[in-house]
């Protein structure tokens, strides 16, 4: 079940939206805002959750609600990795959420908080434990950052990749499994309440593994995603149906973000996108599909992954 549409990823990170191009943020105000009347036409009751920030800055927010951005969504939501990449205590994540309330007065999602297992899988459990303290009592929906560790042959999402050093090398081991599909300590102290956020890529030999221990975890809410770049894939829309009817039995937060090369100013799935209406025609065909009722039953074929088949 599709309970949120959350619209882009980051838009306040170069590693998912290229401000260089952009730097008022006026074509992604204009693109979201495009996307969620639409959505309203296909859907009037689901929810709209703006793509959570990160880092967590209220002036970015201040220029959303400037554009009318607050009016037509329903969530706001964030990022915060204090213990990897900002230079903010672990023991601030009730400030910062105050910082964005002061804002608005719109509910606040966390929807990633995580820790590396790069330095020490002990750091990791820590941090899962007193993220859960912190937040549950002041956040309606938390999803952890992540339920898998990033195979060590898959590319980040990063502007700089390797050069960034260590910073880069911290997204391989965000997860509660490791690759290998072992469990970490985290897994064994995962709390009663937290979510999951976990993106299934294109064709992923992972979902059927993934859907095995978000039961095991007692996960009830997962945020994920559809590539609105992978949808000019060949045999996307097959796939996207096969992961969606998958994960029917979760509430569902599925973003949508990443411009296709052809349709951006710039061929980079970063760019705006030359026409806003673009992704507001994506949004209208993912709701319609996936959250207005009940979800294609894709079978199994030769044409997947045999592990994802399985």
């Amino acid at each position: 079940m599709v309970e949120a549409i959350m619209l882009w990823n980051e838009p306040n990170n170069l590693s998912h939206w290229d401000f260089n191009l952009d730097p008022q943020w006026r074509k992604f105000a204009d693109m979201t805002i495009l996307a969620a009347q639409a959505i309203r036409k296909v859907n009037p009751e689901l929810r709209i959750v703006l793509g959570g920030v990160s880092p967590i800055d209220p002036k970015f927010m201040q220029l959303m609600k400037s554009y009318g951005v607050l009016d037509t969504v329903d969530t706001i939501a964030v990022h915060g990795f204090p213990l990897d990449w900002n230079h903010w205590s672990i023991h601030e994540w009730p400030r910062k959420l105050d910082e964005i309330r002061v804002i608005t007065d719109k509910p606040i999602w966390v929807s990633e908080a995580g820790v590396s297992s790069f330095g020490a899988e002990e750091v990791q459990v820590f941090g899962l434990k007193r993220t859960a303290e912190l937040l549950l009592p002041v956040a309606e929906r938390i999803h952890w950052y992540s339920l898998f560790d990033l195979p060590a042959a898959w590319t980040a999402t990063t502007r700089h990749k390797e050069a960034e050093g260590s910073s880069y090398y911290r997204h391989y081991y965000m997860g509660l499994i490791r690759e290998d599909g072992s469990p970490k300590p985290s897994a064994d102290c995962f709390p009663n309440g937290l979510g999951i956020c976990q993106w299934f890529h294109f064709q992923d030999p992972r979902l059927d593994t993934g859907i095995d221990w978000l039961r095991r975890l007692k996960i009830k809410h997962l945020r994920t995603g559809l590539s609105w770049a992978d949808s000019f894939r060949p045999d996307a829309q097959k796939w996207f149906d096969y992961q969606m009817h998958a994960l029917d039995e979760f509430a569902v937060t599925l973003t949508l973000c990443f411009t296709p090369e052809h349709l951006g100013e710039v061929n980079h799935h970063t760019s705006p996108p030359r026409s806003p209406a673009d992704f507001a025609d994506f949004a209208t065909w993912a709701v319609s599909r996936y959250a207005a009722g009940s979800i294609p039953q894709v079978k199994p074929s030769a044409e997947l992954p045999a592990v994802i088949c399985a």
